[in-house]
């Protein structure tokens, strides 16, 4: 295999155990603005309502609380973590899963970001979602997971899956608002060819005075 010159996805040299290492964030992000603020509001205070007027009162906590976990993982950018897979299994932001418990993995895309899902055996089909940084890492990420699992390349996704991305449809992007120009940007200076150009075309100030003398 050709070796990768990326310091992010070389083989680390101190840990023999360490086939293939890449660093990536902790989960897909997307930089929202303020209008994710009030869309998260406008959400819990409607579904603060009807809980209130046809429901129990006591699950309005649970609404404020979710509400405040998906405000917060949109806002605030994702840490920066080390993927490594080894002779034993994946390692991920240090937790160890071995491939006896995995059984297959596919690829998803999420806000422009390349993630590979990792699931484990029946029957608790746990998903665990990481990173692909560029294309590079993809292939040899696809590589030496085949080796010991089952790549589908077109999968059966779960109710997890489709209820983010359905949220994620949801919430509204930003609109760039316009850069207006400066009064002084507006306003152009004269250049020096039109002032020398319109001090050629004043008469000189002697034929000025005999113009304005009265005749005698």
């Amino acid at each position: 295999m050709e070796a990768v010159a990326d310091n992010q996805t070389k083989p680390e040299e101190n840990n023999p155990q360490v086939i293939f290492s890449w660093k990536a964030p902790l989960r897909a992000y997307k930089k929202r603005g303020k209008n994710v603020l009030r869309f998260f509001l406008a959400v819990a205070l409607l579904s603060s309502l009807i809980v209130f007027f046809f429901g129990d009162r006591i699950l309005l906590v649970p609404i404020w609380s979710v509400l405040f976990l998906f405000y917060t993982l949109t806002i605030t950018p994702p840490p920066e973590v080390n993927n490594k897979v080894t002779k034993f299994g994946i390692e991920t932001a240090g937790i160890m899963m071995r491939w006896d418990v995995l059984s297959h993995f596919f690829y998803i895309r999420r806000f422009n970001y390349e993630i590979v899902v990792v699931v484990t055996h029946a029957p608790y089909y746990i998903h665990s979602y990481l990173v692909i940084p560029d294309g590079n890492v993809k292939k040899n990420v696809t590589h030496f997971l085949s080796e010991h699992l089952v790549y589908q390349e077109e999968p059966q996704r779960s109710f997890t899956d489709k209820a983010v991305e359905w949220l994620s449809r949801l919430i509204p992007d930003d609109e760039e608002e316009p850069v207006k120009k400066s009064e002084s940007q507006s306003v152009t200076p004269p250049s020096p060819a039109s002032s020398q150009a319109s001090e050629q075309t004043q008469p000189p100030p002697s034929l000025l005075n005999q113009l304005s003398a009265p005749n005698g």
